[in-house]
């Protein structure tokens, strides 16, 4: 009889060494933006926090990704650690998953490097998020051209299969493909690196309280996940609702309006219901309807903020969730350089 092994093994284990049926693996990557906020927590992290139950899961911090901008040396360690405590608040479980963060593993740059000679360019150039980005600088950082190629690099190094990506990731996903697509055909006898596939997020994309942009701190539209409830309140009281709904005798269409949307991703559905009767035929002003929203808000929320509490108290255990997920992942990106290197005769 064979000891009972870690599920961090059958996680990180490299295809060709597993000694289980190779399962779909999950690498997420959030930005260390500090805070999280619910516009993270519904597109992404809550998803996450289901999928570590039902797949091999890393969840990275990248901060690599991160510095593409102009940013304060101190600032960026001071989200680091944020970001690791809001996901573990939030439900990440370093015993199920593996969390750490992408610069504590060197070779993510190595291989992304390696995937430069491989990459092309003009696949490069194409991708909206690029060209997008770029008309705003006036001077373009070679990084943010580069950025899918680390993001290939991150997924590749642990073979994932599977990334759970909204759908505006798509096409930096699809650049994942091609390049190890390419790699394998020149290196990799065809088939080293598994193509990975999009697992799209459940819930739509989250609009900020203004209604009028993706949430975003940087537009200033956010509510923190560990925001007081006064606080929230005083964010949701003045939030843009059904712009034609002028009175409070209008009836409105609970399909534009963002405040609907919402409950959609706090309120049970029978609430949910309610709420659109009540809005369709003015039964409710719209302030009747956020304090509803605010109640179910926090019902979801203040469990996270208590987690985030212990966790505040007690840093260690950010620390040692974060050693321990860097040690495996460390382990496991020296497993597949090592291989890689072998493979391109670089060794």
């Amino acid at each position: 009889m064979h000891p009972r092994r870690s599920p961090h093994a059958r996680l990180l284990a490299p295809p060709e060494h597993s000694y289980l049926p190779v399962m779909s693996r999950i690498f997420s990557g959030i930005q260390p933006s500090g805070e999280l906020h619910i516009g993270n927590y519904l597109g992404a992290v809550k998803n996450w926090v289901r999928l570590q139950h039902q797949h091999p899961t890393i969840v990275c911090i990248v901060d690599y990704h991160a510095i593409t901008v102009q940013y304060e040396p101190d600032q960026l360690r001071a989200r680091r650690r944020d970001m690791a405590l809001g996901l573990l608040a939030a439900g990440i479980d370093p015993d199920i998953a593996t969390l750490f963060v992408q610069s504590s593993v060197p070779e993510h740059t190595e291989l992304a490097w390696i995937f430069n000679a491989v990459a092309p360019l003009g696949e490069l150039e194409r991708q909206t998020q690029f060209k997008e980005k770029s008309r705003r600088q006036e001077s373009v950082a070679t990084g943010l051209l580069t950025y899918p190629v680390l993001q290939a690099a991150d997924i590749l190094l642990y073979h994932a299969d599977l990334v759970p990506v909204g759908e505006d990731q798509v096409q930096h996903l699809e650049l994942s493909r091609v390049i190890a697509r390419r790699w394998n055909e020149q290196f990799g006898g065809g088939e080293y690196f598994p193509e990975p596939k999009p697992l799209l997020s459940p819930t739509p994309r989250i609009m900020g309280l203004d209604g009028q942009a993706k949430m975003s701190k940087s537009l200033g539209n956010t509510v923190g996940l560990l925001e007081s409830s006064d606080a929230i309140w005083a964010k949701l009281r003045p939030a843009v609702t059904d712009p034609k709904r002028v009175k409070r005798t209008d009836p409105g269409t609970p399909e534009v309006c963002n405040i609907y949307h919402l409950h959609k991703a706090f309120s049970p559905p029978a609430t949910v219901e309610h709420v659109a009767m009540q809005c369709s035929t003015a039964g409710w002003g719209c302030i009747d309807c956020k304090k509803v929203l605010h109640e179910h808000m926090m019902q979801e929320l203040v469990p996270i903020q208590e987690r985030a509490k212990e966790l505040t108290a007690k840093p260690s255990l950010v620390e040692d969730a974060l050693a321990a997920g860097t040690a495996r992942c460390t382990a496991a990106a020296r497993d597949t350089m090592r291989a890689v290197r072998s493979k391109m005769g670089i060794d």
